[in-house]
């Protein structure tokens, strides 16, 4: 653990920590501001990848936050570029159960999605891997495809474990977590995780930025996946109370499960720390 003000760089979770689906939370441009005084260097980093950096830019502009794309990193980028680091082959055959703006990002890295070719379940030999996102498009289609692909020995990845996507009011969706559950149901298979808790991700972020895990730090509201990555990864992690994790769900924690260093109400309540 790191004292704040040692802390030269942020890893920022988005929904939960400085918006709630698509409202700002209060103290948020207060915090930015605060870390751009202070020299802190900062990204956004979400699980959600059924939006690609792109689709966050414009989101984020309309709540006054105006970042290039390279400062946001999401689940499905994360996810490419580790498929892309893998083997000879830059550019891997992937079956994709995901959103349009996920098979872009996977395009980007070179990857070719074969969801269209005939009779793929057929055929797994031609097929490099599967990779599961956030899918608002999930169909049964896909689903059984996956699970026979998976059934046939063929590599299984998932963007992120999150069993809910939060939404205002206190209300949730289904999110990849759950689709883990129904492929695990079917098949008995279970994916590999780039995403969030997997250290994989900060792994990808010290690299990008040349940074030590002595000067980075995760802020999240998730105990499960901000906090475990940042335990599991060895870097100071910062829980905010402003998302899915309430004071009260502190409360039974065991010491195994106190993944954080420090816990603040908001993003507001680090400013006077740095």
């Amino acid at each position: 653990m790191s004292d704040l003000k040692e802390i030269n760089f942020f890893i920022l979770d988005m929904d939960g920590t400085i918006y709630l689906e698509d409202k700002i939370l209060s103290k948020t441009l207060d915090f930015l501001a605060k870390l751009e005084k202070t020299n802190k260097d900062y990204i956004l980093l979400t699980n959600n990848s059924s939006k690609n950096r792109n689709d966050y830019q414009q989101k984020l502009s309309k709540m006054n936050i105006n970042l290039p794309p390279e400062k946001i990193i999401n689940s499905g980028e994360t996810t490419a570029a580790y498929l892309a680091a893998q083997g000879r082959k830059k550019g891997k055959r992937i079956y994709l159960l995901g959103t349009d703006s996920l098979k872009k990002e996977m395009e980007r890295f070179g990857h070719q999605i074969i969801n269209k070719e005939k009779k793929i379940r057929e055929k797994p030999e031609k097929v490099d891997y599967v990779v599961l996102g956030f899918d608002k498009t999930l169909t049964y289609q896909k689903l059984w495809d996956a699970h026979q692909l998976i059934l046939s020995g063929v590599k299984y990845i998932a963007t992120h474990p999150d069993l809910v996507c939060p939404l205002r009011g206190g209300k949730t969706q289904p999110d990849t977590g759950s689709m883990i559950e129904l492929l695990a149901a079917s098949t008995g298979m279970r994916p590999l995780i780039v995403g969030k808790p997997s250290k994989l991700t900060v792994e990808f972020i010290l690299k990008r930025f040349n940074l030590k895990k002595s000067e980075l730090a995760m802020v999240g509201d998730r105990l499960y996946t901000d906090m475990k990555m940042a335990h599991e990864a060895g870097i100071t992690g910062i829980l905010v109370l402003s998302g899915e994790t309430k004071r009260e769900d502190l409360k039974d924690l065991n010491d195994n499960q106190k993944y954080f260093n420090y816990v603040f109400e908001d993003v507001g309540g680090i400013i006077n720390r740095l």
